[in-house]
């Protein structure tokens, strides 16, 4: 079959549209197939609306809690379905204008709406809704199909209905009131949110904390910030059914060993994710799958050298810019001379108030790996002259070092520790030193300057050892 194409991407989600973008200014013929929006999780689903969420939730717990800052605190009158108004309204403003398709058309990018289902190493099967049929040849094929909320069988579940990423910003307004069970990013920014604007929330975590891939000094800082908040957060539960009683959805099981029950207008399930890799059409060509998704090989290969797969999908990392970067890796090394790599180095930040971010190594984890060489620095916000001014100084910067003081590690728990945690993840990646931070002159006054305080502390540290080279005045 004659390769009409030099790549069609399956999926134009956060991978498939980077990756389209990228190809496309190599004036590569590509060709995406897409079965919904254009837009993926991210816009519809995921980080867009959530996003969008919180910061209507923050302006609404800032005007409750005006008077730290000299202002008259005022309790506002949240309506919910005006929220959720706007939600849609700057999800249409990105469909219109960055996600709109006629922007990749105008690349010269061909975009296929249908069902795509592999039919061999370079051709993919595509349906139309209408139900014609065309099939696409193409030199490689990238995988880009992302993922979804996954559902824990537990007994009067789906009979009772329920939430989850993707529904919940389908609605006309919030519940108000809410039981979710998981304790990761996306059940504890929701639940933070959701408190923010008046909505009885409940946070049902299986393991002893939320968050439990992050620092765990940070999290409980966070926890109590939560608690203090009003979010009822449940640790160490085993959730077993779920039942309907007076119109409200109760969820059963134990809390720290004890029967306990949590009633509810609706349930949200946030207990991960599944990839989307059904009815691809995988088995028939070899691509091999796993338990997180289709297996990929360190440059974004899966086990059919033609055919590659980045984002959710893949399985590595399930975060917006990691499926970014991912995809435009797997388009260098199909393309490119010599072969790519991706990292493992990979930042990310829960979007709580404050925002939790995490590059590299835990302090557990380079404890682990490199025993006593291993050094921990922190500073808490209460230092920093901004975060006083702010009136948030309720957390701190943790910097991890090791292999002779360079940085392995760095959590950050701060109004913008979003924005903060990127020159710590670049000092990981160049294997920098703690102390070769200190060399970059932080903007005064930041909550970055923390990050310059935090690391001259370690650059005179170092001077110490050479007071005797410093040049004395004869009297």
């Amino acid at each position: 079959m004659a390769h009409r194409y030099d790549l069609v991407i399956v999926g134009m989600g956060s991978a498939g549209m980077v990756s389209a973008e990228f190809a496309a200014t190599l004036g590569l013929h590509v060709a995406v197939v897409e079965r919904g929006r254009i837009g993926g999780d991210c816009l519809w689903t995921g980080c867009v609306p959530s996003k969008t969420l919180l910061a209507s939730a923050k302006a609404a717990h800032t005007m409750r809690n005006a008077d730290r800052y000299g202002l008259p605190a005022v309790d506002p009158a949240v309506d919910t379905e005006a929220v959720w108004k706007r939600i849609r309204a700057v999800q249409a403003e990105v469909a219109d204008t960055d996600d709109d398709p006629q922007r990749y058309v105008a690349m010269g990018v061909e975009i296929v709406g249908g069902t795509a289902r592999l039919s061999g190493p370079n051709a993919v099967q595509v349906v139309a809704a209408n139900g014609s049929q065309q099939e696409l040849g193409s030199r490689f094929i990238l995988l880009c199909t992302g993922s979804r909320p996954a559902v824990p069988r537990l007994e009067g579940l789906v009979e009772a209905g329920f939430l989850t990423s993707e529904s919940v910003f389908e609605l006309d307004r919030a519940p108000r009131s809410v039981t979710m069970i998981g304790g990761g990013p996306i059940a504890v920014e929701l639940a933070q949110g959701f408190t923010r604007l008046g909505i009885r929330t409940t946070v049902l975590q299986k393991g002893r904390t939320i968050l439990p891939r992050d620092e765990p000094d940070l999290v409980a800082v966070l926890t109590a910030k939560l608690l203090d908040e009003g979010v009822n957060l449940f640790v160490n539960v085993e959730t077993t059914s779920v039942s309907v009683e007076g119109g409200r959805k109760v969820v059963h099981g134990t809390h720290e060993g004890l029967p306990a029950t949590w009633p509810a207008e609706e349930l949200l399930v946030a207990v991960g994710r599944q990839p989307n890799i059904e009815n691809l059409g995988l088995e028939d060509v070899g691509v091999k799958t796993g338990p997180r998704g289709i297996e990929i090989d360190e440059r974004m290969r899966t086990s059919v050298p033609s055919i590659y797969a980045a984002g959710d999908a893949a399985g590595r990392f399930l975060f917006t810019h990691s499926a970014g970067y991912e995809a435009v890796r797997a388009v260098r090394d199909m393309f490119f001379p010599g072969k790519g790599r991706v990292t493992d180095l990979v930042p990310w930040c829960t979007f709580t108030d404050p925002e939790l971010a995490h590059a590299g190594l835990t302090i557990a984890e380079a404890e682990d790996r490199y025993g006593d060489d291993v050094d921990v620095w922190r500073l808490d916000l209460s230092h920093s002259d901004r975060a006083r001014a702010e009136s948030a100084t309720s957390g701190s910067i943790i910097i991890v070092t090791a292999k002779k003081g360079r940085v392995v590690g760095a959590h950050i728990l701060a109004p913008a520790a979003g924005e903060m945690i990127h020159e710590l993840a670049l000092a990981i990646g160049q294997e920098l030193k703690l102390s070769e931070v200190a060399s970059l002159i932080h903007v005064y006054p930041t909550l970055s300057t923390s990050i310059g305080q935090l690391a001259a502390e370690v650059a005179f540290e170092g001077a110490k050892r050479f007071r005797w080279l410093v040049r004395k005045e004869r009297h």
